[in-house]
């Protein structure tokens, strides 16, 4: 009687550790899936927006900047 029910005792125990086991594996691996489409979602989000260019002619002349820093007026030629 004693052996039969330590045998009972150690199947529900790795019973019990197997599930918990593969709950952990589950839930590790619905998290890295949301994880990863919220990862390339924002990639591909990123890549679509027009990102804003300024272009000015260059004609060989820069224009001079000035402005004051707070200890002095700084000029930029």
């Amino acid at each position: 009687m004693q052996n039969i029910r330590s045998i009972f005792l150690t199947l529900a125990g790795a019973t019990v550790f197997v599930a918990m086991l593969l709950f952990t594996f589950s839930v590790t691996l619905a998290v890295g899936g949301i994880l990863t489409v919220l990862m390339v979602g924002r990639a591909l989000s990123m890549k679509m927006k027009p990102v804003p260019v300024r272009a000015k002619a260059n004609n060989g002349k820069r224009e001079m900047r000035v402005w004051n820093d707070g200890r002095g007026t700084i000029i930029d030629l």
